[in-house]
């Protein structure tokens, strides 16, 4: 890997209210070499998606694909087109109501923070720093990124050999990273970066993609759409099963209200049986001491007659 300084010529820098922004410089006619494949539309795209910091508020976050990148105020039209690259602490629209349509570092005052070129035979030598720059000639990507935005992290990755080779910015050098278990850190934005085996847009293979510090996900728009899904197929499950139960419990709350009807319809025919048999019992009582009285009457008046003795009982 080769970093070779290119001389510029610094003309004097023109007054800062002549400055061109994004509506001069704008993204068109890209001139790298090769054709592009669904391969980067789709790769590019799924960055995007998971690159959801957690310490930082989305609309501070902008993320671009094959946008031109213009770095040099001294060379107006000198630009690089990263495969992907995202900045943070810049809005996500331009002056907060407009899409950019092109990121003009000396206008935004912010440079990328992490920039990803997806190899292919064309550009594989410049990406990987491999190529000489020419004296006279816009600098190579690698000394762009590296010497003249300092881009804190470099990522290439490889859609024919699945090879993600990573580079940190220290000084003012790239040195390739450390990366843990296969994924690259990055403290800055509480995020990693690697390899993942799984299916985006259909199409199932190996993709690069963002990942929590710890390896875990973060999803992607389908991914969101079909937890959202599952969650609302489970919470109807979870209603079904509990307008089950409460109908069951009502079922059951109604029969016990008639179980309860039932026993006190028994409870008052039982009081009403023990009131009857009650006033059975006086008025056989009555009867008995009605006939003790009459039977009394007939004693005595046989003891009157003499019929019976008087000492008879």
């Amino acid at each position: 890997m080769t970093n070779i300084s290119v001389k510029k010529s610094e003309p004097p820098l023109p007054a800062k209210e002549t400055l061109p922004t994004m509506y001069d410089l704008p993204s068109e006619d890209p001139e790298e070499p090769g054709l592009p494949d669904v391969f980067h539309d789709f790769q590019p795209e799924l960055l995007r998606q998971t690159f959801q910091p957690p310490n930082w508020y989305p609309d501070k976050l902008f993320c671009a694909t094959d946008l031109n990148l213009y770095y040099d105020v001294k060379h107006l039209k000198w630009y690089k087109r990263p495969d992907w690259f995202a900045v943070v602490g810049v809005p996500n629209l331009y002056e907060e109501w407009d899409m950019r349509r092109s990121y003009v570092v000396w206008d935004e005052k912010i440079n990328p923070f992490v920039v990803v070129e997806l190899l292919s035979p064309g550009t594989e030598d410049e990406d990987l720093g491999e190529t000489i720059g020419e004296e006279g000639k816009p600098p190579t990507k690698w000394e762009v990124y590296e010497s003249i935005l300092q881009v804190p992290y470099y990522v290439t990755f490889s859609r024919d050999t699945n090879e993600m080779q990573a580079f940190h910015l220290v000084g003012n050098r790239y040195q390739r990273a450390k990366l843990s278990e296969g994924r690259l850190l990055l403290p800055e934005v509480e995020l990693s970066l690697g390899s993942w085996q799984g299916s985006f847009n259909s199409v199932n293979r190996l993709w690069l993609r963002w990942m929590t510090p710890e390896g875990d996900l973060i999803p992607t728009l389908e991914e969101k759409e079909a937890a959202a899904k599952e969650e609302a197929a489970v919470a109807k499950q979870e209603a079904t099963v509990a307008k089950q139960e409460a109908t069951v419990a009502k079922q059951e709350a109604t029969a016990a209200k008639q179980e309860a009807v039932v026993a006190k319809q028994r409870a008052t025919n039982a009081e009403q049986r023990a009131t009857n048999a009650e006033q059975e019992a006086a008025a056989v009582k009555e009867e008995l001491a009605a006939a003790k009285k009459q039977s009394d009457r007939l004693l005595a008046k046989l003891q009157e007659l003499g019929i019976i003795p008087e000492d008879f009982s």
